[in-house]
């Protein structure tokens, strides 16, 4: 009698007559993590309810009751937050501690609910509601560091610094250009999520274990109360598949890889080497022992953070590709990756605007260094096709040139007219005014470029888009 009595608080007790194995039921309870669903099971459970209501299972005075109970398990969770774990040892899963709880509150009439579906549509349904929120704070969060980039790139004017192909300075471009190369990468990062928030927009409640519902539940009902736009329309498909995880940890990875790209370039630019950022103070920390440091700890930890965002992407991909149809135990490990990375993924956001606003550019320092190493070659060579020489030609006769400066310690703007014209005829005394820095950037004259004019276009084109 003792043994039945330890095995029937579990959900599946009917056909054990042996209790578990301390260690292993220890071991293999997903409550300690998964407790934090509570909010989606209760939702999800309240969802339910109405379809076996309408099915002839509860009624309409039971139903009310039902949510009224299950509204307070929800209420009590937010009061107590992971406390709830270690005052509901007996809880197996986050679908257990919901029933034993409900239980308290409305007695056996919680037994009905369980009526017409199984833990495993629960956990993909839970699952979804929790991918589904994390999804609309992390576009809230990139919304705010898009917003801080363009606010930035609106204040750096026609501000220039050097680009950089291979790590090596390349041509000038406007300092509003590199900020708003990010907001184009942010705008990938929102187009994936929402387009991924669409796809996994289906409702697996009524799929039962495997099959489908044994009771003939209107699917839309459950569909509905929680905002899907419809029923699965597989029942294995629908316990089974994570896929919605697996895109959701591969887009905010793709999206940690742009923070990871944008911390490093100013871990770089902020080094007395390149001197062209003063990091914030109320964003950095000092050393311990060296009292001159200003550490770059904010964009240190981001390239960080950034990795435990792969990592929770390859821990889900290496879990589903070898499962069988349907639902496994296995799924069970792909929880804590997604809370982690919807965890770190928030964390990031809620400094990363802010940070992104109190950045501090050395504009004449920037300036120097794009008007210096002969950033203008590109502009130079374009002035020699432009009368006619062939590219490659240009290209050389150029090539040239920057030999020459490079042995007489002059810049392409400081060569004579007669030291140009001995390298090619076609030189002329308007060469000068077509390699200033104002030139140099202005004759990236096209859709993309960094002319001046076309920079203030995208800025204006990129404040539209995120108006809307």
């Amino acid at each position: 009698m003792a043994e039945m009595k330890q095995s029937g608080s579990k959900m599946w007790s009917g056909r054990f007559r042996e209790p578990l194995d301390p260690t292993f039921e220890s071991w293999q309870r997903s409550f300690p993590f998964d407790w934090r669903l509570v909010p989606y099971e209760v939702e999800a459970s309240i969802a339910h309810a109405r379809a076996i209501e309408a099915a002839g299972i509860l009624t309409s005075e039971e139903l009310l009751l039902m949510i009224q109970g299950l509204r307070a398990v929800a209420k009590q969770q937010a009061e107590q937050g992971e406390a709830i774990v270690t005052a509901s040892p007996q809880a197996e899963d986050v679908h257990h501690y919901v029933e034993l709880e409900l239980t308290k509150q409305i007695g056996d009439l919680a037994l009905k609910l369980h009526t017409g579906r199984s833990r495993n549509e629960q956990i993909a349904t839970a699952m979804r509601l929790f991918v589904r929120e994390a999804i609309d704070k992390t576009l809230e969060g990139l919304a705010a560091w898009r917003k801080s980039l363009i606010e930035l790139a609106v204040s750096a004017g026609e501000a220039s610094m050097p680009s950089y192909t291979h790590l090596q300075r390349a041509e000038p471009v406007l300092v509003a250009h590199w900020l708003l190369a990010y907001v184009s990468m942010i705008e990938r990062d929102a187009s994936r999520l929402t387009d991924a928030r669409k796809r996994m927009n289906l409702c697996p409640l009524g799929s039962g274990a495997v099959a489908g519902a044994t009771l003939a539940l209107d699917r839309t009902i459950a569909a509905r109360a929680l905002g899907f736009d419809a029923p699965t329309h597989n029942s294995m498909d629908g316990t089974s598949d994570r896929d919605f995880a697996l895109e959701f940890t591969q887009d905010i990875a793709t999206l940690g890889l742009h923070i990871s790209r944008f911390a490093e370039e100013l871990i770089l630019y902020s080094t007395a080497e390149f001197g062209f950022v003063d990091l914030p103070e109320a964003f950095s920390t000092g050393s311990s022992a060296m009292p001159q440091k200003k550490n770059p700890d904010l964009t240190e930890l981001l390239r960080g953070k950034c990795g435990r965002l792969l990592g929770a992407a390859t821990t889900l991909a290496t879990l589903i590709k070898g499962l069988p149809l349907a639902y496994n135990k296995d799924l069970q490990e792909g929880q804590e990756p997604v809370f982690d990375a919807a965890d770190t993924i928030a964390g990031i956001l809620s400094v990363l605007p802010a940070f992104t606003a109190s950045l501090k550019f050395r504009f004449d320092k920037m300036k120097s260094a794009a008007e210096t190493g002969y950033l203008n070659a590109m502009a130079a060579a374009t002035y020699l096709s432009n009368k006619g020489v062939p590219f490659r030609k240009a290209h050389e006769h150029i090539g040239n040139a920057v030999r020459l400066g490079l042995e007489t310690n002059r810049e392409l703007q400081q060569l004579t007219l007669e030291d140009l014209r001995a390298i090619c005829l076609e030189f002329s005394e308007d060469f000068f005014a077509s390699i200033t820095l104002e030139a140099t950037l202005d004759c990236h004259d096209v859709i993309g470029g960094t002319a001046r004019h076309r920079v203030r276009i995208a800025l204006a084109e990129a404040k539209a888009r995120m108006a809307t």
